[in-house]
């Protein structure tokens, strides 16, 4: 008797291979057999009818910052609901193991966790306890408790923090401190954590206003860091060196990471649309030098528009503008002085122009939309553009916008307009998926919680570039979303369907699937709010045999494991592993 039986279904496996009418029979949470419709002898605990419908791989999503919510929320929503079965987390070198017993040490990674990564205060404070120590101990406190798998990295930041302290912001960690990181990393890896990651991206903050941890360390502290990778079997590598285009130096560096580990190292992101074409191809053209110098990097790119819902409150984005670092870090209040006064408000415009490059645009407050206001005077601008309403009143753009924000006490919301969806960018960002030098991801689900909605990719994609546009077939598109990543972080058994690999599935209607519209909905610990969204044509997600997803509602199974370097991935070198390292 099996556990599971899917059957009539189009089966899509995960390899872009031709999709074909089949049943697939489930055994102790992997695939038993898959054969012609009808032909599987015996009888199962579940049966799912499938007719009509596809039945591809669990999507793969390899950037995602779900360390804290796994704790109040083992469903890791709203991911599961747009097919999502396995995550990587401590992305960005923002992981929260391991962690020293000094209390000012967690009480750090929280209010940088929540600066940085948008996460917000309260929650963290409650909805944690902040007592585990080791990486190990992280992974078990969560084990057996998830319904999708779970990956995580080991941070820099919190090694840095776990060994130097406050010392970590602004201070080079000395030879003995290093080897203390070193020691660190090495505890996480053999406890199963799957890689190190860490960023350089002058856009990650702290509390305080200053770089982050890992934004102290040189590039020899980097690499010495990322040679330990190399020590353990089925492990990889992430980092952010700066916001795009990149500098050849920057490429240099991910080269001798790669090296040091022999192993592939991505970075986030590469956003891609009709009108960047030059800027793209420059960044991939980093992954030819960094090959010409024995490493392999590859861009993560995002598959769709990057639409950042903005506010001066969190100041995330915001920050990256000259000097305003600083400003963002400040309290509510001072922020609130210094926007309502003629003086200091033309400061901030003054410094947020002198912004050079591409990040310019940034500071162009006439073409942000309001989204969000909580001023009765302001709730008629909604879903306009800034500069429309600013010459309405006679205001400069920054103006009209800095009073909206004083009187909305610093929570109005603004995006960018999404100039992403004409076909030309689908078309374009199409080409770069089937580029060898990128792999598709970047939802950063579980952070930014006020500002983002991009935890939706995987069922934009499917919507958007192959139904809508028809750039690509159901097959290739599958393929994207579930083995490209899982290869290339070595996952095994996981981003197909084959006879023995985990029954991780998604059925789902071809025809109607995509993303639901968003909203803001207050449902994290301590009543905080967060961007949400789920998905429609989405029938079924199943982990390991056990449905957890059933027509955009959770179910109790709780099957995700912990997924563990070296026991649930394979090594992908760089180059041809040596005994020794095969040993390993």
């Amino acid at each position: 008797m099996f556990d599971l039986l899917v059957k009539n279904g189009l089966v899509v496996d995960g390899t872009g291979a031709q999709a074909k009418h089949a049943d697939i029979a489930v055994s102790e949470g992997r695939v038993a057999e898959i054969a012609p419709p009808g032909s599987i002898a015996g009888s199962a605990g579940r049966v799912i009818d499938a007719t009509d419908l596809a039945v591809c791989p669990g999507f793969v999503d390899i950037h995602t910052h779900y360390d804290a919510q796994a704790f109040w929320d083992p469903t890791l929503s709203p991911s599961p609901l747009h097919g999502v079965t396995t995550v990587v987390g401590g992305n960005c070198g923002f992981s929260i193991a391991p962690l020293t017993g000094d209390a000012d040490d967690a009480d750090y990674l929280m209010r940088m966790l929540a600066r940085v990564e948008g996460m917000p205060l309260e929650s963290l404070q409650q909805g944690l306890r902040w007592d585990w120590r080791s990486t190990e101990d992280f992974f078990d406190r969560l084990d057996s408790t998830l319904g999708p798998n779970a990956a995580f990295m080991v941070g820099h930041s919190a090694l840095r923090r776990a060994v130097m302290h406050d010392a970590a912001v602004g201070s080079q960690a000395t030879p003995e401190q290093l080897d203390a990181m070193k020691g660190l990393l090495r505890k996480g890896l053999a406890a199963g954590a799957i890689g190190f990651s860490s960023t350089w991206s002058r856009t990650h903050n702290d509390h305080n206003g200053d770089p982050v941890p890992s934004r102290h360390a040189t590039s020899d502290e980097l690499v010495e860091l990322c040679s330990v990778v190399g020590e353990f079997p089925g492990t990889t590598l992430e980092f952010i060196p700066a916001p795009p285009p990149f500098e050849e130096s920057n490429f240099e560096l991910m080269a001798a990471m790669s090296r040091a580990a022999n192993r592939p190292i991505n970075w986030n992101v590469l956003a891609v649309y009709s009108r960047n074409a030059e800027v793209v191809e420059r960044q991939l053209a980093g992954s030819d030098l960094a090959r010409g110098l024995g490493g392999r990097v590859v861009a993560l790119t995002l598959p769709d528009s990057q639409r950042n819902r903005l506010n001066f409150k969190s100041g995330f984005i915001l920050d990256i503008l000259p000097g305003w670092d600083k400003l963002m870090a400040l309290p509510d209040t001072e922020k609130l002085t210094m926007l309502a006064d003629p003086i200091g408000r033309l400061r901030m415009d003054e410094l947020a122009q002198s912004q050079e490059g591409p990040l310019r645009s940034i500071a162009n407050w006439g073409q942000y939309l309001i989204v969000e206001t909580f001023d009765a005077k302001s709730r008629p601008f909604i879903g306009r553009p800034v500069a429309d309403f600013a010459a309405e009143i006679g205001k400069s753009a920054w103006d009209a916008l800095a009073d909206m924000v004083v009187a909305d006490e610093l929570k109005t919301v603004i995006v960018n307009q999404d100039r992403g969806q004409d076909v030309e960018s689908w078309r374009r960002r199409v080409d770069v998926w089937r580029d060898h030098r990128a792999v598709v991801g970047a939802s950063d689900a579980g952070a930014h919680l006020d500002m983002i909605d991009t935890f939706n990719y995987t069922t934009t994609v499917l919507a958007k570039a192959v139904r809508e546009h028809g750039l690509l077939s159901l097959e290739e598109a599958v393929s994207h979303l579930t083995g490209g990543p899982a290869g290339l972080y070595g996952l095994t058994g996981r981003g197909v369907i084959s006879e023995g690999a985990w029954s991780d599935l998604v059925v789902f209607d071809p025809e109607r699937i995509g993303p639901s519209p968003v909203s803001t909905r207050y449902d994290l610990p301590g009543g905080a709010g967060r961007v949400f969204g789920g998905s429609v044509g989405i029938h079924e997600v199943v982990v390991a045999g056990e449905v957890i997803v059933e027509d955009g509602t959770f179910s109790d199974a709780r099957p995700g494991r912990i997924l563990r370097s070296g026991r649930d991935t394979a090594t992908v070198p760089v180059r041809p592993l040596t005994g020794s390292e095969n040993a390993a």
